[in-house]
């Protein structure tokens, strides 16, 4: 049903515990015979498992209920009718639960016992709660002082192992490869190609609920896992017959943590990294992201784009989703953010909203100010109404 490929060279591996090509060090991704989709895009039963005649999975799956996420229409002040697909309503909170719960079902199928990831915050939440569901043992490598309480909360909550090490996330990220190879622990960060699978339901997902295939997508882009998911659900809907054209891959990053958007101006398909990235969106405060070269393979397949923007774009970009009912953490907000500054002729955008609200409080706090407070008097109280 399918086998794993490797991007650069082509090379096809049976071996399903590698992440990247032994010959050439080149990414993995899954491959699927797409003639085997047994799915109806009829709106009804929209659950990330309806999928899973097109998810590499042979046991039954480590599942939360997943998916299924809501796409909001919002108004804002562009040509276009604009959907979100707000992903902070998964189980954790983030749209690393698609993700995980085919990984860590990859974990159990394959007889790991532990794994391990590093993390901004929320792969480590949203690992630590499949796992926990698994029985697995769950180790997780973080930035010190640099993941929102709300995240490392949930990872702690959930009995991961929990190390903060001082340094970025793109160290955590060599560390935590080299630990995992050593100590025998199945990795889960978005190097791993299983992940990619539940995450490319996002795509199906929009189909399904909108009947159609949008113009574009705007993805928020930090280690670039998710816009490279999206586009290849998409690809593999054109494939299978369900849609015609493949929409728009626009990927967004924050100034301050901007190598593919810096690729992209520039025409290459690989990056510099950024070597201390810094943007209030600490869910894509990432300078060396690993999937680069598969995101930058996504934009220019699609005939999108990167964008920058400001976190001050970002900040009102938020606000605008809250007074919509809509609410999410800064990176969340980027894919608006990105929309907003972008002089386009679509009819039919969706921005992926990859993160809730709470999962960054802090931040909530120092831009939307502190409760009034008085004295328990009616009087008080009515002077403020």
């Amino acid at each position: 049903m399918y086998l794993l490929r490797c991007i650069e060279c082509g090379e096809n591996f049976e071996n399903e515990l590698i992440y990247t090509c032994p010959k050439c060090g080149g990414l993995l991704e899954v491959v699927f015979d797409v003639s085997n989709a047994d799915f109806r895009l009829d709106g009804n039963n929209v659950t990330l498992w309806k999928y899973r005649s097109l998810l590499p999975v042979r046991i039954e799956p480590v599942t939360l209920f997943e998916g299924g996420t809501p796409l909001y229409p919002v108004d804002v002040d562009v040509d276009a009718r604009v959907f979100v697909k707000h992903e902070g309503l998964n189980p954790s909170g983030s749209f690393k639960d698609r993700g995980m719960t085919v990984g860590v079902t990859k974990a159990l199928e394959l007889g790991m016992k532990s794994v391990a990831c590093a993390s901004t915050g929320n792969t480590s939440a949203s690992m630590a709660m499949y796992s926990a569901r698994a029985g697995l043992r769950a180790y997780v490598l973080l930035p010190s002082g640099k993941v929102a309480l709300g995240k490392l909360a949930q990872a702690m909550m959930h009995g991961a192992r929990v190390i903060a090490i001082r340094g970025n996330f793109d160290v955590a990220l060599k560390l935590v490869r080299e630990i995992s190879e050593r100590k025998g622990l199945y990795l889960l960060n978005s190097v791993n190609p299983f992940r990619f699978e539940g995450q490319k339901t996002i795509a199906f997902e929009i189909v399904d609920q909108l009947g159609h295939a949008p113009d574009a997508v705007f993805v928020p882009v930090g280690n670039a896992g998710n816009i490279s998911a999206i586009y290849k659900g998409f690809l593999e809907l054109r494939e299978a017959g369900y849609i015609d054209e493949i929409p728009k891959m626009i990927g967004v990053q924050a100034e301050g943590a901007n190598p593919i958007y810096r690729a992209f101006v520039e025409g290459k398909d690989s990056i510099e990294p950024v070597e201390n990235p810094e943007t209030i969106a600490t869910a894509i405060r990432i300078g060396a992201p690993v999937n680069a070269r598969k995101a930058l393979r996504a934009v220019y397949s699609s005939k999108g784009k990167v964008l920058q923007v400001s976190d001050e774009e970002i900040v009102s970009a938020q606000k605008m989703l809250a007074k919509q009912g809509i609410g999410v953490e800064p990176a969340s907000a980027s894919s608006l953010a990105g929309l907003l500054k972008e002089d386009s002729d679509f009819d039919t955008v969706v921005c992926i909203a990859t993160g809730n609200l709470l999962k960054d409080p802090e931040e909530v706090m120092r831009v939307s100010g502190t409760p009034v407070e008085v004295d328990a008097n009616i009087s008080e109280i009515e002077r403020l109404i």
